[in-house]
């Protein structure tokens, strides 16, 4: 699905104003308030919009560690660990991948040790071969999807 230029701007508005009403953002770009509303409905419909709601800080929860756990599974189980990874609330993403392991891990802990707790429960699952934890120490670029938005609709600014 091609994202345009008018879609581009109705998602800049939705990611650098998420509280503002579709009156609002038509007013902003100009356009009647059913077509922003219309536009939105297909970028829901075509899957480009996946949620609404806040991002929150999994440090200001009480969780200010951050790890990647790469998960190794024994072949054939991977569908029953990652529904048993699901079951951990300290693993806030979970993906298929290739290379070292089969599965990625973004997983948060309040402290070193809640973090070692949070593995040692991974390893004791039933099909995971092995684990290789990496701890992240600062974070260098947030979670962004503005420079995307803006490449994909052409309204990326110049450098």
């Amino acid at each position: 699905m091609a994202v345009d230029t008018l879609d581009a701007k109705i998602l800049r508005l939705l990611l650098e104003q998420p509280r503002t009403s579709v009156r609002e953002y038509a007013r902003i770009l100009g356009i009647a308030r059913g077509t922003v509303q219309a536009r939105l409905d297909r970028l829901e419909r075509d899957g480009v919009i996946t949620a609404y709601g806040p991002r929150l800080s999994p440090a200001a929860l009480g969780h200010p560690v951050l790890a990647f756990v790469h998960v190794e599974v024994t072949q054939g189980h991977l569908e029953d660990v990652a529904d048993e990874l699901a079951e951990v609330p300290e693993i806030i993403e979970a993906f298929s991948t290739t290379g070292g392991g089969d599965l990625l891990t973004r997983v948060v802990a309040r402290d070193a040790a809640h973090l070692e707790d949070v593995i040692q429960r991974l390893i004791k699952m039933s099909g995971v071969v092995r684990t290789r934890t990496e701890v992240a120490l600062r974070e260098r670029v947030p979670h962004r999807m503005l420079p995307l938005v803006e490449a994909v609709g052409g309204t990326a600014k110049p450098r």
